[in-house]
């Protein structure tokens, strides 16, 4: 089964959740790397979507 789709905004909060817990020693060694997975996940999405936006944004301002 597909995972849903995060928005922008849904992406960066769990990238913010994940890093607090991280900073704050909340995270334990065993669900380390599954937290640096999916923060690596988010980040990429979050990439993805920005360079959509500008290719989006420089097409419309094309004249």
């Amino acid at each position: 089964m597909a995972k849903k789709a995060v928005s922008y905004a849904e992406a960066m909060a769990e990238i913010e959740q994940i890093l607090a817990r991280l900073r704050n020693e909340e995270m334990d060694v065993d669900s380390l790397a599954a937290e640096v997975k999916r923060a690596t996940e988010l980040i990429a999405s979050c990439r993805a979507r920005l360079r959509k936006a500008e290719t989006d944004v420089n097409r419309i301002l094309e004249p």
